[in-house]
């Protein structure tokens, strides 16, 4: 089945935090308990895990949430011009609470979602039973002012000059590698389409500031870190780096690009226990 079909059997749903403030979401699964929480990267939404989704509704005893960020979807954006992962993460909990989760759980991100998910595993350990991050982002926290300005003005010049659909034009296939299915580059294009300005400029400031390396270090449990080696977003040497600073080995995912939860959906799946 294709992701757009997938998503047609877990459809947008909607979580109210109260005082204005709501959540939107995907889930699938049978199971009482909330088992897997999966966070999207920066140009994505909910639907970007429409293959873990799957897999949840075809697993025995599982159940599988996935947010769309504050500020995508019909999220409530944050607080603030810039807001750090600190609040992103605080939301994510909010969002938990309201749902009744308790965890503890499997906390998946992909992409800018790893520096959500880390930090949201520093806020409240007892509640993560496994971390996981997929294709991470680093965070421009430690780099040079210049470097970090640059990279900001030219992802913020890029959204300015063509909209989110001509990003998602321009830009979708990037995501994957040569050889993806058509279908593929589509629904990398259709979720990249979808994204607020307001919400991506959040975003791409929270990956200015970030620094994902200094969260790790803290963090008591193992963490997983896996991504394809035709990936040209987070290129392998990025992601080993980030293995090797936990004390972990890297897992390639084979020849796949930056968007591994679908262009790598088995071997996704198994990695993080959706099967």
């Amino acid at each position: 089945m294709s992701p757009s079909s997938i998503l047609l059997q877990h459809p947008p749903r909607l979580a109210d935090l109260g005082g204005g403030v709501r959540v939107g979401y995907r889930e699938s699964g049978t199971a009482g308990a909330v088992t897997h929480v999966l966070l999207h990267g920066i140009g994505s939404g909910a639907g970007s895990w429409a293959f873990q989704l799957q897999a949840a509704a075809q697993a025995t005893g599982l159940r599988a949430l996935a947010w769309d960020a504050p500020g995508y979807g019909e999220s409530t954006p944050l607080e603030g011009e810039a807001p750090d992962a600190g609040a992103y993460a605080t939301r994510l909990w909010q969002w938990l609470d309201s749902l009744g989760v308790q965890g503890p759980v499997t906390l998946v991100g992909h992409s800018l979602g790893c520096i959500m998910a880390a930090r949201a595993a520093l806020q409240q350990a007892a509640r993560v039973q496994r971390l996981v991050l997929l294709s991470p982002a680093r965070g421009y926290g430690q780099a040079p002012l210049a470097e970090r300005q640059q990279k900001l003005q030219n992802r913020l010049a890029m959204l300015a000059r063509l909209g989110p659909v001509g990003m998602a034009r321009e830009r979708g296939a990037a995501m994957l590698s040569a050889s993806a299915a058509p279908e593929l580059v589509e629904a990398v294009r259709d979720t990249m389409a979808r994204v607020h300005v307001g919400g991506y400029t959040q975003a791409t400031r929270l990956l200015d500031q970030a620094d994902l390396g200094a969260d790790l270090v803290q963090l008591p449990g193992p963490v997983r870190v896996a991504s394809g080696h035709a990936d040209t977003i987070t290129p392998p040497a990025a992601c080993q780096a980030v293995a090797r600073s936990v004390g972990q080995d890297w897992q390639d995912l084979g020849p796949v690009g930056h968007a591994c939860p679908l262009e790598a959906a088995a071997q996704v799946n198994a990695l993080i226990g959706l099967r």
